[in-house]
């Protein structure tokens, strides 16, 4: 038992990531009780640090939570002593998302969405990068020992680049799996909690290749086969995707239609409409900022649900690795070592894990079929030159990643879109040449 544990979040200004990771260690009862628990709280932002700091305390004095409460704009100040470090950071996200999706298709590439796959999401990449490694080599001097557990993406590359260029351990979490299990449910009419999946893949394109009864480890493939071709509301490109190759990918179209040729034909300028989305509800009523201010100032009263854990898995595995739970849980970003026997041992891939005192250890599942194996293998290639390219500064292994991509198909535009990003994104990116 670790007789002090001291937890990091940078990035916690965000009304997302940091309300909701607040909520989960003012809650987490069990570790609290077995170990003196300091909470560090970073960001540059000072406004977003302040109303965080007010937040947490008003969640700690509703859990009456027995953790000590820290708060800096430097995270040198911060990460001497730190066992865990807990990440989600970005810069300017919406306004760059935005050139990200629509240069790209000012030069004819066809993509959906310019997140985590296609020629967009090279640069979000490359300013993920230039924010999270700087951190983890921070980390070297500062709490070598410290586990990185972190939520910026694209996840994979991230966790890639903190695996190549430093030697901090590092697991990439999302909480996609959530979608995943339920649909699975909803088709096999149980509760998604009496479900073990066996995930496999990469973050945002993971494909379900085992499903089993928690309880008496029956195998519910041959169910879910039966039932799923009659099962109603399955997003269009997910079902199309498991009629052609057999398996079920993460059912959410606009993520896992950045990573195949025919995004577009199925999605559309997605972008678009989660961009009207996201303006039309900058400032609804019980928006995440509205009800972080609101609490902060106290003019909203806490109440369970509003203090309720967020559901996502950094906090669980904090919880695992110092109470050494030997827990399994259901997806992490990480080395895959033999994980998936048909993807490359040093791959970073999303798989279910099993967490203990000594680490977060990947979970071995089956094989991916050929055909989807080679849609990731192509992805873990991209992945290879763009930290590549961050590493060196390189235009040649940026233009490399980007002529893989399946919908570039213009070599002249494939230059002019990455010279025209790296000039409108210079500062944010490393110098290149």
């Amino acid at each position: 038992m670790n007789e002090e544990t001291k937890v990091v979040l940078i990035g916690a200004g965000s009304t997302s990531f940091g309300a909701g990771t607040i909520n989960s260690l003012m809650a987490a009862r069990e570790l609290q009780e077995r170990t003196r628990l300091t909470v560090t709280l970073v960001d540059i932002d000072e406004a977003a640090l302040d109303r965080m700091t007010r937040y947490a305390r008003a969640i700690s004095a509703f859990r009456d939570a027995d953790v000590k409460l820290e708060a800096t704009t430097d995270r040198l100040e911060a990460l001497p002593g730190a066992d865990f470090v807990v990440t989600a950071v970005s810069v300017k996200r919406y306004e760059f998302w935005r050139q990200d999706f629509l240069i790209p298709l000012a030069y004819g590439f066809r993509h959906p969405y310019g997140e985590c796959g296609g020629p967009g999401a090279a640069f979000h990449t490359l300013r993920s990068l230039h924010l999270v490694v700087p951190i983890a080599r921070d980390m070297e001097r500062l709490c070598p020992d410290a586990w990185l557990l972190n939520f910026t993406n694209p996840e994979n590359r991230v966790c890639l680049g903190v695996r190549r260029l430093t030697g901090i351990r590092a697991v990439g979490l999302c909480h996609g799996f959530h979608s995943t299990y339920a649909l699975v449910g909803r088709v096999l009419n149980r509760p998604p909690d009496t479900l073990d999946l066996d995930l496999a893949g990469l973050n945002h394109f993971h494909w379900v290749v085992g499903i089993r009864d928690r309880q008496t480890d029956a195998d519910l493939v041959p169910e879910f086969d039966q039932r799923m071709p009659e099962a109603p509301d399955i997003p269009p490109l997910t079902r199309y995707l498991y009629e052609r190759f057999g398996r079920l990918p993460f059912p959410s179209d606009d993520h896992i239609g950045e990573f195949v040729r025919f995004g577009y034909e199925f999605l559309g300028p997605h972008y678009l409409r989660f961009e009207a989305r996201v303006l039309a509800g900058a400032a609804y009523e019980n928006s995440p900022t509205e009800v972080v201010t609101s609490v902060a100032d106290g003019t909203r009263p806490v109440t369970e649900a509003l203090a309720a854990p967020s559901g996502e898995l950094a906090v669980p595995i904090i919880t695992d690795v110092v109470l050494n739970a030997g827990a399994r849980r259901e997806s992490v970003n990480l080395l895959n070592a033999g994980a998936v026997p048909n993807l490359p041992e040093d791959a970073i891939v999303e798989v279910p894990a099993t967490v203990d005192a000594a680490g977060i250890h990947p979970a071995k599942v089956a094989p991916l079929p050929e055909a989807v194996s080679a849609l990731c293998r192509l992805q873990l290639s991209i992945q290879e030159l763009l930290v590549e390219a961050y590493a060196r500064g390189s235009k040649d292994a940026l233009l490399q990643a980007l002529l893989l991509e399946p919908v570039v198909d213009d070599t002249r535009h494939a230059r002019g879109m990455m010279e025209e990003l790296l000039r409108l994104q210079e500062g944010c990116v490393a110098e290149f040449s």
